[in-house]
């Protein structure tokens, strides 16, 4: 990527490689991104990926507008954009829309309810709280325990905390031991990080913003039997709904990889009335065979190396990397 750049050849592999359109996620916009442990996306990232996004003429539009575009396939269009956030965060609003409504750049904020009733089993937040007070960390159902005096190594804890949880999502409920230990309330983060009923009522009002839904309790739908999940997915859209007197038609999949929601759940979104739902795996959006309830979408990293991440995946240049790479395996078998 790097040596890409250098050369000047990311015009060319753009034109070559990257989809007529991309839907580009985020989660939280850190002010202090050091502190928060380098979790989210930092607000120099936030502006520069915007920025980028102009500069490079991408059309950064609404999801609806994007999916209408495409499929009227037009020969010359644009490539577009589509800027979605997941959660409500409370930053969204203090840090993010200031640089959205510079940019006049439309989103999309995918909401759980249990993120505006303060009940929800926020396990990653309260990981973080965890690490960030303490220097020596024991978490029972890992049987790990974790020195952490330094920035460091608790960047280094949190994420194996948090990648233990990934691999199988039921283990998170095993977490609130811990979180007693610590004295860590949930619902106290929960209250101090996300959005509540007056926020998110007064943000759908903002011209340039939608409301998607995101579950009702942010679970992991795979792991649901199937009257539960659809009631996951019905029960957040009639929530919001009534909340914000309109209809919430967008829908993202919460832990949306391939272990957490397949084909059973893109037919439960459908039955449950949304139009389209989102998941978290890597991809543009072209014209063949687009199933609007399995949308893919490019992450924004919080890693170091993020900006050309970011750069790579909407480009087309890190697909373009990886089909090549399978291809040679393929070919040596």
């Amino acid at each position: 990527m790097y040596g890409i750049n250098c050369t000047g050849l990311m015009p060319v592999f753009r034109r070559l490689f990257a989809g007529r359109a991309v839907i580009v996620m985020f989660h939280e916009i850190q002010r202090d991104f050091r502190r928060e442990l380098m979790t989210g996306t930092s607000v120099d990232l936030f502006k520069y990926s915007l920025e980028w996004l102009q500069r490079h003429e991408w059309k950064i539009v609404s999801l609806d507008e994007c999916l209408e575009a495409l499929s009227r396939n037009k020969p010359n269009a644009p490539r577009y954009a589509v800027i979605t956030f997941d959660d409500g965060y409370r930053d969204l609003r203090s840090a993010a829309l200031p640089l959205l409504e510079q940019n006049n750049a439309p989103f999309l904020v995918y909401v759980p309810t249990a993120a505006l009733t303060r009940n929800m089993k926020s396990w990653w937040i309260g990981l973080r709280e965890v690490f960030r007070r303490e220097n020596q960390v024991t978490i029972d159902p890992m049987d790990a325990k974790f020195a952490c005096s330094d920035f460091r190594s608790k960047r280094a804890g949190l994420n194996a905390a948090i990648q233990w949880v990934h691999k199988d999502y039921r283990r998170a409920a095993l977490l609130e031991h811990t979180f007693h230990r610590y004295g860590i309330s949930l619902p106290a983060l929960n209250d101090a990080y996300f959005l509540n009923e007056r926020e998110l009522q007064a943000l759908s009002r903002h011209p340039l913003a939608s409301i998607g839904a995101h579950t009702t309790s942010h679970a992991a739908l795979s792991t649901l039997d199937p009257s539960f999940a659809r009631a996951e997915l019905e029960d957040n859209r009639k929530y919001l709904e009534t909340l914000l007197e309109f209809p919430v038609r967008h829908l993202a999949y919460p832990y949306g990889g391939a272990g957490a929601c397949g084909p059973r759940e893109y037919r439960l979104a459908e039955q449950a009335g949304f139009s389209t739902a989102v998941t978290t795996r890597k991809g543009h959006l072209g014209d063949v065979n687009l199933n609007p309830f399995a949308l893919p979408r490019i992450g924004v990293g919080c890693h170091l190396e993020a900006r050309m991440s970011f750069e790579a995946n909407v480009s087309g240049v890190h697909a373009a990397a990886q089909a090549l790479l399978f291809q040679r395996g393929a070919a040596v078998l």
